[in-house]
């Protein structure tokens, strides 16, 4: 396990339209190869690593080393996987701002179309509101 501290600014703004457009094209691509080489569990696996997400930011053209990383690449990853969450077996939820507001709709609606138990999607809600918490209170 790699332990460390990586200092990030934090930048105001937005990924410009062009270069989002692009991100969410090649991040659908990547996901795509990597669950159809290794699965859902390893492309999820690879996502939780901070140095892994970081590159992966890097590679889709977002290579700022800043704070918006996370939110950037969630949205192109979100953005890109539209229409493909059946087949490959995975959704992103949640967003920025009023978008975040919408997360636990989302992962019930979700939880619905794939036929989830209840009980497993109202841990995943549960999992979503309380690391939306941490995130805000530090």
């Amino acid at each position: 396990m790699r332990t460390g501290i990586a200092n990030l600014p934090l930048h105001g703004g937005k990924a410009p339209p062009w270069l989002f457009n692009r991100m969410k094209k090649l991040a659908r691509e990547i996901t795509c190869i990597i669950i159809s080489e290794y699965g859902q569990e390893e492309f999820l696996k690879r996502l939780s690593d901070p140095f892994w997400f970081q590159s992966f930011g890097c590679v889709l053209g977002f290579d700022w080393h800043s704070s918006g990383v996370t939110t950037t690449v969630g949205g192109a990853l979100k953005e890109g996987l539209k229409g493909l969450e059946k087949e490959i077996g995975l959704v992103v939820a949640g967003g920025k701002g009023k978008t975040s507001r919408k997360t636990p709709e989302e992962i019930t609606l979700w939880g619905d179309r794939f036929s989830l138990e209840a009980s497993l999607v109202s841990n995943l809600v549960y999992a979503s509101r309380i690391s939306a918490k941490v995130v805000t209170s530090c």
